[in-house]
């Protein structure tokens, strides 16, 4: 049995959780987040807290249990407090603005690029360097992140690029001089 499905989600006031047609929906204060359940998956909703339940037994079954109660207290966390992600901009030149409800980032190529959130996404730049994404759906806001990210991942030489606020850029020597007869 998984040591982590085993443990109630502790649902909050103002939270509703509820499941059918093997459709798990979780509704609170900032939206509503839904997920279809899988087949070997039931779960049993109470008044304070939801329990995950397993129809077999088995190292799958037991990563299922996990999973799925990891999936279902990240939709309550989702819908209470919500997700965030913060990227920092490197490089000389390089930074990020609003258009609207977009972000363009400027990183060096010979066009800026533009991109436009998914909804349910908020995408903010407190300075031109730096990047905040928000959302109830903790998959998507780090999915996000990362499509960011790739457009100009940092390089190990000088930096450069877009990373993860407390990410650590391993650096590397650039060429050393030719030792002189």
């Amino acid at each position: 049995m998984s040591r982590i499905g085993k443990k109630p989600v502790a649902v909050p006031k103002g939270v509703t959780v509820q499941v059918s047609d093997s459709v798990l929906k979780v509704k609170g204060p900032k939206g509503e987040l839904s997920a279809a359940l899988h087949p070997a998956v039931s779960v049993d909703t109470g008044a304070e807290e939801v329990l995950v339940k397993v129809k077999g037994s088995g190292s799958n079954y037991d990563a299922l249990h996990g999973l799925w109660r990891s999936l279902l207290n990240n939709m309550v966390e989702g819908v209470t407090k919500g997700y965030e992600k913060k990227l920092e901009i490197v490089g000389v030149g390089y930074r990020a603005e609003m258009k609207g409800s977009n972000v363009q980032l400027i990183l060096g190529f010979s066009h800026p690029i533009l991109f436009k959130p998914p909804q349910g996404i908020k995408i903010e730049t407190p300075s031109p360097t730096n990047i905040v994404i928000s959302g109830m759906d903790k998959q998507l806001v780090g999915q996000i992140a990362a499509k960011l990210r790739a457009f100009r991942p940092p390089e190990p030489y000088k930096g450069k690029g877009v990373k993860y606020e407390n990410e650590f850029i391993r650096r590397k020597a650039g060429k050393a001089a030719a030792a002189a007869k």
